[in-house]
């Protein structure tokens, strides 16, 4: 590439940064370039939003005291930094420009091309868009080496990442630049090349829009959804929360952007988000978008007329005092663990008497680590021991009320179950599985009480995890279906019902996203490690995708794309190739010390 026309001034330690646009995300942007010892001049067309963005950045600044994170003296400092303005002239000194403005090429382009008669020519120009092309909007500079993107997340002062966008025409000398700004202020910035979601929105603004168009099939409600995203997996907040909190009409718009340049219908935008937009329902900052809020702008979610009336759930459960667990693995003595606890008899059968004693033996360890932790006392775990009987044969099942099945995720296998409790289980008992991806209703057709099945997904390690998948097929009876969620309640669980389809809610949502991810490593775009920082820093994943592969085991992974690709039909679900030859090599995460990383060998 031939070298600038016009040098980025390395020496010049970006002192001075002008913010364009005082919205939610630029405000936030200038508090933490001010906080950081910066002198940041905001600019924005309206002086309501101005003298906004200066209100909020004192209440932020407050609370930031209140919390003894800054001190009175840093805080005053702070604001003392930030002087607002409504004309781009105000830009005239400034070391970096920020232009944080609606996702319109139009608006964005004229801004640039406005910046380019105002700023000095060592000045950099960046973008804060997360949907368009940097490319294109530098070419329509007069400078277009000194153009980049930098994408804060939000909130800007609570969220570590900031992704470097360069495109082929940005000079070298400009990333480094603010590569060391980002570091200075005190994030994690990861360099990304050029395109649409870059790599944080990329995964997530998939994930988001199959999450709408789950909601828009009435697959789920939305209250179901959000509360399995977040117990399931441990996200600070489900996916239509966060939909209402980015702006509908922003994730429409990167979506567009998205499916313009890779045409995976997985990126085309769900019909609702475009209903939403369109009636001015754009989420929390018009009071209304999946949820309704008390306020513009407010976190406070009310109840309206698309919340489950109380009314729907009429049928009483059928009682259930004994369990019966048919398993010796790992989830099914978690599963016994739980019963036990919350008071019940529990049968646990396995193909032998040394099985099921050794799956019991499992729980009594658990139990030893409760104890040890202070979460029981020796006499609760002894109680909750004494309460699980096992057995080696399903005969043991006469007289429980609900037998829940916990064997290999192999549907031939769990049909000769199902058909095994259809002779030994007393009529009424509720016959459920726990599946995590395959037709429940091809066990309940296994017996000649189809009724009485339902699925009960449990997550692992059962006994930590508060998210129970209730699933219902087209055959299972009203009152079934009231029993098993009386029974998550009595063991202190959150159920959230869906629909008889592969992934249920969690999976469905998590695996395409984990997919794309391997997809992103294939196409040279991204590195394992950015990636995953990438999903923890700016997205609050509580682990990166290929942290997580490894851990769930790419075995199993690859079996949960196959059967939702074979579902669905979608060639955006087609499982990884990177994947498949992992696999085939025998690299399946942790459980053998090699999957996408290496791991010690205990």
């Amino acid at each position: 590439m031939d070298a600038p026309r016009h040098p980025i001034n390395t020496v010049n330690p970006l002192n001075t940064v002008a913010v364009v646009g005082l919205g939610t995300m630029g405000t936030g942007i200038a508090e933490v370039l001010a906080r950081a010892g910066r002198e940041v001049i905001g600019i924005d067309i309206s002086e309501r939003a101005a003298a906004h963005a200066v209100a909020s950045l004192e209440a932020s600044t407050a609370r930031a005291v209140r919390r003894e994170r800054i001190t009175e003296r840093e805080r005053e400092d702070a604001l003392a930094r930030f002087r607002t303005f409504t004309d781009l002239r105000a830009a005239a000194d400034a070391d970096l420009v920020v232009e944080v403005v609606p996702e319109s090429y139009e608006i964005k382009q004229q801004i640039f091309r406005e910046l380019d008669g105002v700023v000095r020519s060592d000045t950099i120009l960046a973008t804060g868009t997360n949907a368009l092309s940097v490319t294109r909007l530098a070419a329509e500079s007069a400078h277009p080496e000194r153009v980049l993107g930098l994408h804060f997340f939000n909130p800007a002062p609570a969220m570590k990442l900031v992704e470097v966008v360069s495109s082929v025409l940005t000079a070298p000398t400009a990333v480094a630049a603010v590569t060391e700004l980002a570091h200075a202020l005190g994030k994690e910035p990861v360099a990304v090349g050029d395109r649409p979601g870059f790599v944080a929105d990329g995964l997530l603004f998939g994930y988001l829009n199959q999450a709408a168009a789950m909601y828009e099939a009435k697959y789920a409600s939305r209250e179901d959804i959000d509360a399995a995203m977040r117990l399931g997996c441990g996200l600070p907040m489900g996916p239509l929360a966060l939909l209402d909190l980015i702006g509908v009409d922003t994730a429409r718009t990167v979506l567009d952007a998205m499916y313009a340049e890779s045409r995976d219908r997985l990126h085309a935008p769900a019909p609702i988000l475009k209903q939403l937009s369109e009636a001015g329902l754009t989420g929390r900052k018009s009071g209304r978008g999946f949820y309704t809020y008390a306020e513009s702008g407010g976190g406070e979610v009310v109840r309206d007329s698309a919340t489950p009336l109380e009314g729907t759930r009429q049928a009483r459960g059928r009682e259930v005092r004994s369990v019966g667990v048919a398993g010796s693995g790992t989830m099914a003595s978690g599963i016994a663990e739980v019963f036990a606890k919350a008071g019940y008899d529990v049968v646990l059968v396995a193909r032998s008497e040394e099985k099921a004693a050794a799956a019991k033996a499992r729980v009594g360890k658990s139990l030893a680590r409760s104890v040890d932790k202070g979460r029981t006392t020796p006499e609760a775990a002894a109680r909750t021991l004494d309460r699980i009987r096992p057995g080696g044969s399903y005969e043991a099942f006469g007289d429980v009320d609900l037998a829940l099945e916990a064997v290999a995720e192999d549907l031939e296998v769990k049909r000769q179950l199902f058909a095994t409790l259809d002779k030994v289980c007393k009529p009424g008992a509720v016959l459920a599985t726990t599946t995590s991806s395959l037709p429940v209703v091809a066990c309940a057709r296994a017996t000649s009480r189809p009724g009485d099945v339902i699925g009960l997904h449990f997550f692992n390690p059962a006994p930590a995890m508060k998210l129970v998948e209730v699933v219902r097929t087209v055959l299972t009876e009203d009152e079934v279906h009231a029993t098993a969620r009386e029974v998550c309640a009595s063991i202190k669980k959150h159920p959230v019902d869906c629909g008889d389809r592969a992934g249920f809610i969690v999976n469905a949502l998590l695996f395409p996203y984990l997919n794309n991810a391997i997809k992103m490593v294939e196409e040279h775009y991204a590195s394992l490690d950015d990636i995953d920082a990438a999903m923890k820093l700016g997205g609050g994943y509580p682990m990166g995708p290929f942290e997580l592969l490894d851990v769930v085991g790419l075995d199993v992974s690859l079996a949960i794309e196959k059967v939702l690709h074979h579902e669905f039909r979608e060639p955006g679900l087609a499982p990884a190739p990177l994947l498949e030859h992992l696999v085939a090599a025998g690299c399946l995460g942790r459980k053998t010390g090699r999957g996408f990383r290496e791991y010690a060998r205990r």
